[in-house]
């Protein structure tokens, strides 16, 4: 399905952590997109090549609501600013859908290695697997810095509550964590073994910033990985 150009009005600013906000939208008409696509949120329409105000964001929620959300983890770039000082009926454009990194309903075994912000996608595609009641096997590997900094928790806890074939790993790397449920240490081959045994039976998706999207590439594939089912999207101006 080709982009097209929407007018979104914002309804809602979630706060996810201290840095990390949700925005969103509402739309007169629908935009159709597979879960683990993204779009492009246009602050500057009167010059769309404006690649300081106008960036690529993934969706956050499942195809089917009657909003469309994007998140972001905050800075002091001027697109975060202008993004941050939105409220509520401003108005923006959305170009959509973008990617072709995306579920497929006939997936039935799948992992999610994940870095920070990279999260936005899968929330995406985990709610869809449970709107949709699928049954499909999903394994979760979620890093962060800190315990903080895990944005969705509460979000992703309820969806695995809801669906018993969701497995999630929340890891932690720069400080032992409080709760026990987080893993201290990094992504490497012996969490995996220990807490994805079956990867390689399974369709992989990375995503995250491109460096760590890079490594868990080829960590999977020392792994034994198939490279067909392996799937990464590197962002623009990530």
């Amino acid at each position: 399905m080709a982009a097209k150009l929407f007018q979104a009005r914002l309804i809602e600013t979630i706060k996810r952590t201290a840095t990390v906000a949700s925005f969103r939208f509402a739309l007169k008409e629908r935009i159709d997109f597979i879960p683990g696509q993204f779009l492009q949120v246009i602050l500057d329409a009167d010059n769309q090549g404006n690649k300081e105000l106008n960036k690529h964001l993934s969706f956050s929620c499942a195809p089917g609501n009657d909003y469309i959300e994007v998140t972001k983890r905050l800075s002091e770039s001027l697109f975060s600013q202008r993004l941050k000082g939105l409220r509520a009926e401003d108005t923006v454009y959305l170009r959509a859908p973008l990617g072709s990194c995306v579920f497929k309903d006939d997936y039935k075994k799948i992992a999610f290695l994940i870095g920070g912000i990279g999260i936005t996608p899968v929330i995406s595609i985990l709610e869809y697997i449970v709107n949709k009641k699928l049954n499909t096997d999903a394994c979760l590997v979620y890093s962060n810095r800190n315990e903080e900094e895990i944005a969705f928790r509460k979000e992703l806890d309820a969806l695995a509550a809801l669906d018993k074939n969701i497995n999630i790993k929340y890891v932690v790397t720069e400080c032992q964590p409080k709760d026990r449920v987080c893993i201290f240490g990094r992504i490497d081959q012996d969490l995996i073994k220990k807490n994805v045994c079956d990867i390689t039976q399974r369709t992989v998706f990375i995503f995250g910033p491109p460096k760590m999207v890079e490594a868990m590439q080829t960590l999977c594939l020392e792994i034994g990985c198939k490279e067909g089912d392996i799937k990464t999207e590197n962002f623009l101006g990530y």
